[in-house]
């Protein structure tokens, strides 16, 4: 994630590094990604395009299908509900922005009790859609001599593919919403703070402080990226240079500039 950063000590474009710490959390990022790509490629017109979107409802199915996460979010969407409702009469707190996060948070929360069954059920039963995501998991199994009835629709015009994509994918479209939600108020807790990584290394002790998420800026100009581990008693981040030639990963050996952000619901 690019973006401008005044938390650095001079104005400087910074890249972003997103830590998840929990297994829900890791699961909501996931899922923006490939909502995100999803969506990306199904706007486009080349077929190519329209065949990379329908690999992407496919992985959405298969991640948005775990047992608990409508659950997950709708108990997370009610506990932020109460949460802002306790802000009302806040003479800190706009009362029409209050309003518009209560009523998109109640909006999605009747969205997503309205799905019923198991998610993507719908896609499952539609055997041509199951033998294109069977043939889709072998290199090259999705020619045209495979699967001609495929190769057929990617030569419709896009409209049709279009109309036929968003038909698959809308009905998904309230766990999207409901995860869009809970990232940004989560990312809108976040407590950022300024560090130097001494030799490339930083350690914080945490004692036993809840953290959900971490995120990481630094400086886009420096040849460095982040590894971090964590729990809940202490944060270590390594600064290793970037390579894409197979090499093992190397410590930088200078001084690091960085912010961190704590990030909890």
């Amino acid at each position: 994630m690019l973006q401008n950063c005044k938390s650095l000590p001079d104005l400087c474009i910074v890249i972003s590094y997103e830590f998840p710490i929990n297994e829900r959390i890791r699961t909501l990022l996931r899922l923006e990604d490939l909502y995100v790509r999803t969506e990306e490629f199904a706007s486009r017109e080349q077929p190519i395009d329209h065949h990379m979107a329908l690999l992407g409802i496919f992985e959405i199915m298969e991640v948005a299908s775990r047992a608990d996460l409508k659950s997950d979010l709708l108990q997370e969407l009610e506990r932020q509900r109460q949460t802002l409702l306790a802000l009302r009469n806040n003479p800190h707190i706009s009362e029409d922005a209050l309003d518009r996060v209560l009523l998109d948070i109640e909006s999605t929360h009747a969205r997503l009790l309205n799905m019923t069954g198991k998610l993507g059920q719908y896609l499952r039963e539609n055997e041509w859609l199951m033998a294109i995501k069977q043939r889709s998991s072998i290199p090259g199994g999705v020619c045209e001599f495979d699967l001609p009835s495929y190769h057929y629709w990617r030569t419709q015009a896009a409209e049709r593919r279009k109309n036929d994509l968003a038909r698959w994918l809308n009905p998904l479209m309230p766990i999207k919403q409901g995860l869009d939600i809970v990232l940004k108020l989560l990312r809108d807790s976040a407590k950022s703070s300024h560090f130097i990584a001494k030799s490339g290394s930083f350690q914080q002790m945490s004692g036993g402080k809840t953290v959900q998420l971490l995120k990481v800026s630094l400086n886009s100009d420096l040849p460095a990226i982040p590894e971090l581990s964590a729990n809940r008693y202490a944060i270590n981040i390594r600064f290793v240079v970037p390579s894409t030639s197979g090499e093992r990963a190397k410590v930088i050996d200078s001084d690091v500039s960085f912010t961190l952000a704590y990030c909890n619901l």
